[in-house]
């Protein structure tokens, strides 16, 4: 089990989060990059060594009621990966296909067969897709939208 200091050197080493100290020792780290609601990445990391990662959008790790994994006994090498996903899963990549967007719109492009596309489009917190004008679909979360692409037949368009 890591000490509380070694996982505060391990978080800390990710640029993209912000410390903040909060009641009785404890520290959160933010994301505040988010594309969701979500901003907490470590959430009351205390020094007694125990605390938590918000996992809420990964399928392979088990998580509270909140969506955090609980990180009393990872190794360093186990918390660098959970932290790196985690910032992974609250990244929402913008197409550089320029759009008609207000602020804090996400989208991205998908291709497909016989050059089709996708535009995959996050706002009024639910993720739309349009083909072309037209919408198609409408989903809750980001997960939902994405296996409607591939099982679609479609991909991520490289940027």
């Amino acid at each position: 089990m890591l000490t509380f200091e070694q996982k505060l050197e391990v978080l800390e080493s990710f640029p993209e989060l912000q410390r903040n100290n909060v009641s009785m020792g404890r520290v959160n780290f933010h994301y505040e990059d988010s594309g969701f609601d979500k901003k907490n990445v470590a959430y009351h990391l205390h020094p007694n060594g125990n605390g938590y990662v918000y996992g809420g959008r990964l399928h392979d790790y088990e998580t509270d009621d909140k969506g955090f994994v609980n990180i009393r006994e990872y190794s360093a090498e186990e918390l660098r990966a959970l932290v790196a996903k985690s910032i992974q899963s609250l990244t929402v990549k913008r197409s550089n296909k320029p759009l008609a967007s207000s602020e804090g719109v996400q989208e991205e492009l998908w291709t497909g067969p016989n050059n089709e596309s996708l535009l995959v489009k996050y706002e009024d917190e639910l993720w739309y897709i349009y083909a072309g004008v037209n919408l198609e679909s409408a989903f809750e979360t980001y997960e939902e939208a994405e296996q409607y692409c591939e099982e679609e037949g479609f991909s991520k368009a490289q940027d």
